[in-house]
């Protein structure tokens, strides 16, 4: 696993410095590449039955004046109240995740498409929930 995750941190440092020095040459309208660190957009949406809060954290953004694409990694707070039974234990209703995806911004307007992992349990197995947000960027 130690392995795994040092090789997963290697290509993304190593995507983000490609994207860095790989700038277009042509000035004007071309469409930039960059690596972002948090972009200041703020997103409310709507996956597995629940609702989620969230940021854009670390991404590759293509940008081409009005309009810029980040696709990358998600710190959220999701929120989903569990359907249990009477005395069963429920899961809090606010939860820390981390998505993935990609955010489509037009001005100040953003329009999110995020991807949540359920991870197993006894009852389901574990899969990738779709969701649909719109946000503000600062």
């Amino acid at each position: 696993m130690t392995d795994l995750y040092k090789k997963s941190v290697y290509l993304f440092f190593s995507l983000c410095t490609l994207t860095l020095t790989a700038k277009s040459q042509n000035k004007g309208n071309s469409v930039q590449t960059r690596a972002t660190l948090f972009e200041g957009v703020i997103v409310a949406g709507y996956v597995d039955q629940g609702a989620y809060i969230n940021c854009t954290g670390p991404a590759i953004k293509f940008s081409k004046k009005p309009v810029s694409v980040l696709v990358g990694l998600l710190p959220s707070i999701r929120i989903k109240k569990d359907k249990v039974a009477a005395g069963a234990p429920k899961n809090s209703v606010l939860t820390p995740n981390l998505g993935l995806g990609i955010t489509a911004i037009y001005k100040h307007l953003a329009i999110q498409v995020p991807l949540y992992y359920n991870a197993k349990t006894s009852s389901k197995d574990g899969k990738w929930n779709p969701g649909i947000g719109v946000g503000y960027k600062f």
